[in-house]
């Protein structure tokens, strides 16, 4: 049983899953044109219409396909969904006189899905069209100083409309709403951490039978969380490679052992230092510095592969830590077809393997977030400042450091990178932080250390905070941690004379340099 979230290319889809699986229901997400066979092999008990970027009277509107509305059971329309709501079952909806963008006090409400809440309702609008007669049957149980019919419903049909989103954090008291909308849909609230190990365990099981399975371990908490979780359902019939590249982080490397092996993870460790780093010697750019560790990873993998086949057998599955969130933005879906999004980073687990790969997939993860993983991860025992550590890229420090990589300059961030990430934590402000991160400049500047001139590199230091990444603000960091930590890394690493603090947002920037 599930909840079934039609895309109509709103940037705030994945949120609605999100806040679902946060009350304790599963919600998939689906192309806001699937087919019904498609919405019907996920059995829903509900469905939503997300919000989107066109309007219903355009001509190429994007709509469900035939019969969904049909079907016999509760359908909330957001934004866009509400409006399309509204149009098909014979109300109007116009350009609203006012576009109406950001928070709005709602002046009245009732109706189901207002059950239980009281006092002042915010809420976060975005839209310029607006339902200017409602369908028959239809009631408005919402509206703003601006916007009359803020939220409808029928209640013989079980139909709703929301013309605001109630997904986000904006809209403090939404996710009541998204739970009344279940105790609507009679969804029951077993998507638990507990339940999600045992379904999982119980599928890789049937998937992989007595094969045996081989799996890259990063470092991260999806990769790590993963290897856990196979150990459980496999065994000593999985296989875990960690390739140290030589970019990690300061003592990840013994980190990741330390967490994985205890915990009866087969793990190998590939040194791999002298590849990686002979091949970006000299290359500055940075999709190619990507495209090189990805090349130079799969072949390293590959060769450690072959050698765990010779030596325990041959793998007939390859595991992977695919999330949803990667699932959904690779398939590029109504949001890309419909709104030319573009693409600004490919993920490395999703459309990334080679042609000619010999394995067959095996991604327990691919229809969960990464809060789940996490949920998950503390239920295996994985340790808490690997669980909780903030995201690191693929490629490691290679991006960022600015320009042409060397061993030298990695020794240089590294230290960099360890005073700040640990001077976060010992002054209570990692856990506040989603994304903190230090750069290695290629800037040298003029400074003076002990009364001696130097001519020195230039250190960034970047924080975040962002409920979804798909935009953050930078982290307000107190002036004073921020003075010990110049302070800490110009007296600790001498090849610093200055430090520089990041206070740009996403957009007009991305969360990394490079």
């Amino acid at each position: 049983m599930s909840v079934v979230i039609l895309d109509f290319g709103s940037q705030f889809t994945r949120l609605i899953a999100r806040r679902f699986r946060e009350l304790g229901a599963y919600s998939v997400i689906l192309p806001g044109t699937a087919t019904l066979e498609r919405i019907q092999q996920e059995n829903p008990q509900g469905i939503v219409l997300s919000g989107g970027p066109s309007s219903v009277y355009d001509d190429q509107a994007p709509k469900p396909a035939p019969g969904v509305m049909d079907l016999d059971i509760p359908i909330l329309g957001v934004c866009y969904g509400m409006q399309y709501l509204a149009q098909q079952a014979g109300g109007d909806v116009k350009r609203a006189g006012k576009r109406e963008y950001g928070k709005a006090d709602l002046t009245r409400y009732g109706g189901q899905l207002f059950g239980g809440i009281q006092g002042e309702f915010v809420a976060w609008m975005s839209h310029s069209d607006s339902v200017t007669q409602l369908p028959q049957g239809y009631e408005v149980i919402a509206e703003t100083a601006d916007t009359p019919v803020a939220a409808i419903e029928n209640t013989e049909t079980r139909r709703y409309g929301l013309q605001f989103h109630p997904e986000v954090v904006h809209t403090p008291k939404g996710g009541q709403i998204l739970g009344n909308f279940l105790d609507i849909c009679g969804v029951s609230r077993d998507w638990t951490a507990e339940h999600i190990i045992d379904e999982l365990i119980e599928g890789v099981q049937k998937q992989v039978g007595n094969s045996r399975v081989l799996l890259a371990i990063s470092g991260g908490v999806d990769s790590s969380t993963l290897g856990l979780l196979l150990a459980r359902a496999v065994g000593e019939r999985l296989t875990a490679v960690f390739i140290d590249h030589g970019l990690l982080r300061l003592g990840e490397r013994e980190q990741v052992e330390a967490a994985l092996i205890p915990l009866g993870v087969h793990l190998v460790t590939v040194d791999a230092r002298a590849e990686f780093m002979g091949a970006l010697e000299g290359i500055s750019d940075p999709e190619q510095k990507r495209k090189i560790i990805g090349r130079e990873f799969i072949r390293a993998f590959e060769r450690e592969a072959a050698i765990q086949a010779k030596e325990h057998g041959g793998f007939d599955f390859l595991a992977q830590g695919t999330l949803y969130p990667d699932v959904i933005e690779s398939a590029g879906g109504l949001s890309a077809d419909k709104t030319g999004a573009a693409n600004i980073k490919s993920h490395h687990n999703v459309g990334g393997l080679p042609e000619d790969l010999n394995f067959k997939l095996v991604e327990p993860f691919r229809t969960l977030f990464k809060d789940e993983v996490r949920e998950i991860a503390k239920l295996l025992g994985l340790p808490e400042h690997i669980r909780m550590r903030h995201p690191f890229p693929g490629p490691g420090l290679a991006i960022r450091c600015l320009g042409a990589i060397s061993e030298d300059k990695m020794d240089i961030l590294r230290r960099v990178d360890d005073i700040f990430i640990s001077g976060l934590r010992e002054f209570g402000l990692y856990d506040g932080c989603s994304q903190a991160l230090a750069i290695l400049t290629p800037i040298q500047s003029v400074g003076v250390m002990g009364d001696e001139r130097t001519y020195s590199y230039t250190a960034a230091l970047r924080a975040v905070t962002t409920d979804d990444y798909m935009t953050a603000e930078w982290a307000r960091l107190p002036w004073e941690f921020l003075a010990t930590m110049s302070n800490r890394i110009v007296n600790q690493v001498h090849e610093i004379n200055r430090v520089v603090y990041d206070i740009t947002g996403k957009p007009p920037a991305t969360i990394e340099w490079e």
